[in-house]
């Protein structure tokens, strides 16, 4: 069956960003959960890991809202990652009421910004933006009239 994923990456937060991701949305890491750097075979052809990178996450994902994945890795400068955190990527919500639109809107912008606060549009929507505590924007769509 096709699907569509966001696949965020981290410099060393991932498994943070994912623990807050769950207890928002509830449900448990797909597969084998978070699987770590780790776990990777060693190859001679690449310099060996720490121990503290060995740790992070090579993978991670939660399905959200019963249609869609949200999959992580952590990208670190000692790996050779070069991350830079844009402003070109949003994970827009779609939920079914206000009540779910609200409650999922105060927790993501929970010690994060919010860049526009929910309220009913001149499309007839009732939407808002946020940015959450880890950098990723998130933006809220209801089509539920008040």
């Amino acid at each position: 069956m096709a699907s569509v994923s966001t696949y965020l990456n981290f410099e060393r937060e991932t498994e943070a960003a994912f623990n807050f991701y769950k207890s928002v949305f509830g449900g448990e890491f797909s597969g084998e959960g978070i699987m770590r750097m780790g776990d990777i075979p060693s190859d001679p052809e690449m310099p060996q890991l720490t121990e503290a990178d060995k740790q992070l996450v090579m993978h991670v994902e939660l399905r959200i809202m019963d249609c869609h994945s949200l999959m992580g890795t952590d990208a670190p400068k000692s790996m050779g990652f070069d991350l830079q955190q844009g402003n070109n990527v949003y994970i827009n919500l779609q939920p079914d009421t206000r009540k779910e639109t609200q409650r999922l809107f105060k927790e993501l912008s929970a010690n994060g910004k919010v860049t526009m606060e929910l309220q009913d549009m001149f499309w007839g929507d009732y939407f808002g933006s946020c940015i959450d505590k880890f950098g990723v924007q998130w933006m809220f769509n209801c089509a539920e009239k008040a």
